[in-house]
């Protein structure tokens, strides 16, 4: 009898062997009973998927019991910008949503921003979370959120709203919708603005980075990720405070990821830069990530131990610029940019990579042949 549906049972005698066949029935038992073992594993993993998917569109997770549950539980979820293609699947729920419920675009505004400011559907947004996989409730909530928002899209900044803001915030607190409310801005924009161009502008500092600030940043990053992911999941604003205020968080991060991690991993190496080689290397892992668009690559997860030396913000401008290279780029499909590159570079010298962590790195070692195969195409390879 079948232990599961669809699984054969063990139990059975050994089909007869055919002319020839050596196999015996202890080698078919134990076959068997492999591929029980398999069936069952991939039915208990679609099944923990599917409780996944059902708990993120479902419950109002923050980001601390997400983490908690990745790490108790294996909670796969993703973070950070949307895609191009999770937007549109956004907009495609919303567009449904209304249309099959005949509501109008202020009906259907009320249900995104509800009137009292704090109920919130939830059928409603259940049903638009679980239209972009692996993606929580409250990150959809706040994404469609802004997308809606009407105060959105206003351009720069006047003196008399940094004016408004400040004022709001000195009587308000960092409750940002309270300030946006009083602002006539986004709350996002409010919290941004304030943390970036207002808090500490007396005593900001810009223009080029002194050999002492650079050492100071080096430092505060450094002993922050110690054991760490040097340029991930940092605290920017934590670090801007370390700086006495005098550079933004943006400043920070940019100086880190863009300038001061590559030479903290080479121990100061001047001769550390991109290459026809790390293009190749760049090429061959966004291929890898078989993404349908390249909106929807996590740049952070695009460096592998044994090409760790630039950062995620470096890479994507790299991505960015030999696409652009692309003569009629922007009607291609990210497939068809993926083959031209492919071409492009195939004939580029490749040497074997080492990790970037010391002055190693300017040292090439034997060539390697680059395996060919992608997850969309033929890949790269040499001649």
């Amino acid at each position: 009898m079948s232990l599961m549906p669809g699984i054969p049972s063990t139990s059975s005698q050994p089909p007869a062997h055919t002319s020839g066949s050596s196999v015996s029935g202890g080698q078919i038992s134990k076959k068997k009973k492999r591929q029980t073992a398999l069936a069952l594993t991939q039915s208990s993993s679609t099944d923990t998927t599917a409780a996944h998917a059902e708990l993120l569109s479902s419950k109002w997770l923050s980001t601390k019991q997400l983490a908690e549950l990745s790490k108790s539980e294996g909670l796969v979820y993703k973070k950070g910008k949307f895609s191009a293609i999770e937007a549109k699947q956004v907009e495609d729920a919303l567009e449904n949503y209304k249309a099959t419920r005949g509501l109008s675009e202020d009906s259907l505004n009320a249900l995104i921003f509800p009137a009292d400011g704090q109920r919130k559907d939830k059928e409603f947004w259940a049903g638009i979370t679980s239209a972009v996989p692996q993606r929580p409730l409250i990150a959809v909530y706040h994404y469609a959120r802004r997308a809606h928002d009407p105060l959105k899209g206003q351009g720069n900044w006047k003196p008399e709203e940094d004016a408004s803001l400040i004022q709001a915030v000195a009587s308000l607190g960092q409750r940002w919708q309270e300030v946006s409310a009083r602002v006539a801005r986004p709350a996002a924009d409010c919290r941004d603005r304030y943390r970036n161009h207002i808090v500490n502008r007396d005593k900001r500092v810009f223009g080029v980075w002194t050999s002492e600030e650079e050492a100071k940043l080096t430092q505060i990053v450094t002993e922050m990720q110690e054991g760490k992911d040097l340029d991930n999941d940092v605290f920017w604003n934590v670090v801007a405070e370390k700086m006495d205020g005098t550079r933004t968080r943006a400043q920070c991060r940019i100086k880190w990821t863009d300038s001061l991690s590559k030479k903290y991993k080479t121990e100061g190496a001047s001769n550390a830069r991109w290459s026809a080689r790390d293009a190749v290397m760049l090429i061959q892992r966004v291929d890898a990530l078989n993404v349908r668009d390249d909106t929807e690559i996590i740049w952070k997860n695009v460096s592998v131990p044994e090409w760790n030396l630039w950062s995620g913000h470096v890479m994507q401008r790299r991505w960015q610029t030999m696409k652009k290279g692309i003569k009629g780029y922007e009607d291609m499909t990210h497939s068809e940019i993926m083959d031209i590159l492919r071409v492009k570079y195939a004939d580029e010298p490749f040497h074997k990579a080492g990790k970037y962590k010391s002055t190693q790195f300017v040292a090439d070692s034997d060539d390697e042949e680059v395996a060919p195969g992608s997850s969309t195409g033929p890949g790269l390879s040499r001649k």
